[in-house]
């Protein structure tokens, strides 16, 4: 077993911590715009003003979706404490990428740039992001695995008090199978880009290979029924399954790459 000794609280200024999780957050949404400035850098298509504008729009929708998602996943909790609904403490990772791709799609409608094209850019860089995040739920406590047999070598306890998950209990270490999960994902997507058509194919193969990975892993996740025995997000994984898979197979094609003389 691995002891997690780590406070999940990074600072404090006055009555207020800072966690870990949000810098995570923080950095990991800085990775998505890191990644997209240096795929336009190599040539991509795409304007400067126009990542920019997509980030002040998906940004905050991804916040608001993600946060309500929570909040509908805990109802019970929050129809009986109204004045926590609005916060930062929960916030869900399909409610973010759910609703960023919302907005920004709407904003392609109306500025009328390849929706399909940016989101084909984005899906390597939104995996790393969330590897990134996921370090931070690791040192949070949050999204933590179900009881782990107590011969599971790789099992986690977490002792600090200020931990989210319960203390001195044998868990899966969910978290870590995500981020090595996102990582090898990366590793199969990369080399992928520019592979696919038409626009928009390999954000779906994305969608499609995260959604199932959720489905699988709920089941070694603590959580609350939500439809069926099934936890929101792995409801929610079985919906976006379905529906990029139907696309995928209605529109996408292989292209072969031009071989070298």
């Amino acid at each position: 077993m691995i002891d997690i000794t780590m406070s999940p609280i990074a600072f404090t200024i006055g009555s207020f911590s800072v966690r870990w999780y949000g810098i995570m957050v923080a950095l990991a949404v800085l990775v998505v715009v890191l990644w997209v400035f240096w795929e336009i850098r190599r040539g991509a298509k795409v304007s400067y003003d126009t990542l920019f504008t997509a980030a002040l729009v998906g940004i905050p929708a991804g916040i608001i979706f993600s946060r309500m998602l929570h909040v509908i996943d805990l109802w019970d909790y929050y129809s009986a404490n109204p004045g926590q609904i609005i916060g930062f403490s929960g916030l869900t990772i399909y409610g973010a990428i759910l609703g960023a791709v919302l907005a920004i799609w709407i904003y392609s409608k109306l500025s009328r740039f390849r929706f399909g094209y940016v989101m084909d850019l984005v899906a390597p860089g939104v995996l790393l992001a969330q590897a990134v995040g996921r370090v931070g739920c690791t040192i949070n406590g949050c999204c933590y695995g179900a009881e782990a047999s107590s011969w599971l070598p790789w099992s986690v306890v977490y002792t600090h008090p200020q931990s989210y998950a319960p203390l001195g209990v044998a868990l899966h270490p969910t978290q870590v199978y995500e981020i090595a999960f996102l990582l090898i994902a990366f590793g199969v997507l990369f080399p992928l880009r520019k592979r696919f058509q038409p626009d928009g194919s390999l954000f779906l193969i994305y969608l499609s290979a995260y959604s199932a990975w959720r489905v699988g892993v709920g089941f070694l996740r603590d959580g609350t029924s939500f439809l069926f025995g099934l936890h929101q997000a792995q409801v929610i994984g079985i919906i976006v399954l379905i529906i990029a898979i139907t696309i995928l197979i209605w529109r996408t094609r292989w292209v072969k790459t031009p071989s070298s003389a």
